[in-house]
């Protein structure tokens, strides 16, 4: 593995951002106390035999630079169990996954995820305060930590709240600052789990189109779940679409629509009409 700084002689022009090779993951189940338990480890000492869970199986993909990737399927398919693989925050069962021609062993800046949950803004520090807080962690120098908070903050339209607490914000700018909380830091790949599911139509709409806006600014990788059709189709290059669980590829489907897209278009509608009949049809042909 290459050490940070250092140019890994594997990822030259041309290679892959993400690549997924035959991947399962699974879970054992555990009933303790009428409570249904998931672990990624086996219990040992357990006296009960668990059940095994197969969230993903047998899934392959491969992410070139700067694609934006929507992965699309029912609840339960596996879509945000990948999306942690890819973080670092999970392990796969079997096969295997790298990132830049390295195998994922953890978590790392370059892969930067948000969560669906407000949550994930910490309420004691101020807009400027949570955008700044990986900068610093990373330890970043002060005036370069200014610069580069600034710099984001005008990126994703909060110009005027640097000062503000989460608490005196809309849904629709705490999602803003969870964005510019990953982003700050330039990382190759983001990672979007849901970021948008939570909020109402015309917020939604909104961010969706900020998205690609920040995605085209800084040409970044983008893999976004979302169970959403119209959203996949809006905003992805590429949508993954997955079969029920155990998550497999159903089929990957090409949008080759210019930005800003038109929703109301024939080749729009057409689209999400196909990725509608992949997601209905439980009994795909062959």
């Amino acid at each position: 593995m290459a050490m940070r700084g250092e140019t890994d002689k594997r990822f030259g022009p041309g290679s892959h951002v993400v690549e997924i090779k035959d991947i399962k993951k699974s879970f054992y189940v555990y009933v303790d106390e009428g409570q249904t338990v998931l672990s990624e480890k086996r219990r040992w000492f357990s006296r009960k035999k668990p059940g095994e869970l197969v969230a993903i199986k047998s899934f392959t993909l491969d992410v070139d630079h700067g694609e934006f990737v929507a992965l699309l399927g029912p609840s339960g398919c596996g879509k945000s169990t990948l999306l942690r693989i890819l973080a670092g925050f999970e392990t796969p069962t079997s096969g295997f996954v790298t990132f830049k021609g390295n195998a994922i062993n953890g978590p790392d800046p370059q892969r930067a995820m948000v969560f669906q949950s407000e949550r994930a803004v910490f309420p004691w520090l101020t807009v400027e305060g949570n955008i700044g807080l990986g900068p610093k962690l990373q330890g970043m120098g002060k005036k370069a930590r200014k610069e580069a908070v600034a710099k984001t903050i005008e990126l994703v339209e909060l110009k005027g709240f640097e000062r503000a607490y989460p608490k005196t914000l809309s849904g629709g700018m705490l999602q803003r600052v969870a964005v510019a909380r990953a982003i700050v830091n330039h990382p190759e790949l983001l990672l979007m789990d849901e970021p948008f599911g939570a909020l109402d139509a015309q917020t939604r709409n909104h961010l969706q189109d900020h998205v690609v806006k920040i995605w085209q600014s800084i040409e970044q990788t983008i893999i976004f779940v979302t169970h959403d059709i119209e959203e996949a189709v809006y905003l992805a290059n590429k949508v993954v679409v997955f079969t029920a669980r155990p998550g497999e590829i159903k089929e990957v489907v090409s949008i080759n629509l210019p930005h800003p897209r038109d929703r109301t278009s024939e080749e729009f509608i057409g689209l999400r009409n196909h990725c509608t009949r992949l997601i209905r049809d439980k009994h795909p042909e062959g």
